[in-house]
């Protein structure tokens, strides 16, 4: 999907040197659809959104270092691909919990003119030694030495009620991989954004979606039932050889918490060679009708999604 790679700065590939951790704390804010936006980041994530705040209601749902706006990686390693298995996660790792420190490590993080950058070494999600599903972990150490950069903004061509949110992902050479699952980007929000939604580019509207738990091909949006607050997504490229977008929407009802992502697949079977693959997608978010509006202006103006 190089087409962002003129957006993103160009990350080596060669092995990445462990720099000194920096602070994550920060807040962008602004005014979208006369109401207060402010999104936070904080080291104790790593430098990962960890509250969206539009209209004095929370949109994100943090309580581990897993439930965040954030994006991770699965792989595979020898052929070998379970869920959680290869992992390297934005926020840190399952064993950091609810505790106030990451076991990724920021090393760079910048909030300037109104555009959040930051640049992570991403924490497996699982420690050597720990089981998903009864499968052991299949990385060697925590923190890895995959690399994850950012750069958020608010507003995209003229629509104000969008995260202009681009990512990339440097993928070393350290393990012989043939599947890379991209989650580009999820966001886990609060119980009460409990009714889904996909956006119908052909009839410009969000309708509510059919009961499931899993991938679609259609932008999902998460909402309030009576439609007072809304967030969801939409890829803005469609990379060059790569399986997707594959949108999620997710219930988790004993954690009370949902979710919705966008997730990108590479491989064929054969080994992928280290490269930086670069996403770009758009977060809608606000009262429903807002979002559709907002989903009908970025299809207009991009042929990719949807389409």
């Amino acid at each position: 999907m190089r087409p962002a790679a003129c957006l993103l700065p160009v990350l080596l590939l060669q092995a990445h040197p462990v720099l000194a951790q920096v602070a994550g704390d920060a807040e962008l804010r602004a005014t979208v659809l006369g109401q207060p936006l402010v999104i936070r980041t904080t080291s104790r994530t790593a430098g990962a959104i960890d509250s969206v705040r539009w209209a004095g209601v929370e949109h994100i749902d943090t309580f581990d270092h897993g439930r965040q706006l954030q994006s991770a990686l699965n792989a595979d390693v020898d052929g070998v691909f379970y869920p959680e298995a290869y992992n390297p996660t934005e926020a840190g790792s399952s064993r950091d919990h609810t505790g106030p420190t990451s076991s990724s490590r920021l090393e760079l993080h910048q909030l300037d003119q109104g555009e959040l950058r930051s640049r992570v070494r991403m924490a497996f999600w699982l420690a050597p030694g720990e089981t998903t599903l009864g499968k052991p972990a299949l990385n060697t150490a925590v923190l890895s030495d995959h690399v994850l950069s950012k750069r958020v903004r608010v507003g995209w061509r003229g629509i104000p009620n969008v995260l202009d949110y681009r990512v990339a992902f440097a993928v070393p050479g350290d393990r012989p991989h043939r599947l890379l699952q991209f989650e580009v980007l999820t966001g886990y929000m609060p119980p009460a954004f409990s009714l889904p939604l996909e956006f119908h580019p052909a009839q410009g509207r969000l309708l509510p979606m059919a009961p499931r738990t899993g991938e679609g091909p259609l932008p999902v949006v998460l909402s309030t039932p009576d439609g007072a607050h809304a967030m969801g997504v939409v890829a803005a490229e469609r990379p060059a050889g790569m399986r997707g977008p594959g949108y999620g929407s997710f219930t988790f009802a004993q954690e009370r918490v949902v979710k919705w992502n966008c997730v990108f697949r590479l491989g064929s079977g054969q080994p992928i060679p280290p490269a930086e693959h670069a996403f770009h997608v758009l977060v809608v978010f606000g009262p429903r009708a807002e979002c559709e509006r907002a989903l009908a202006g970025i299809h207009a103006q991009l042929p990719a999604p949807g389409r």
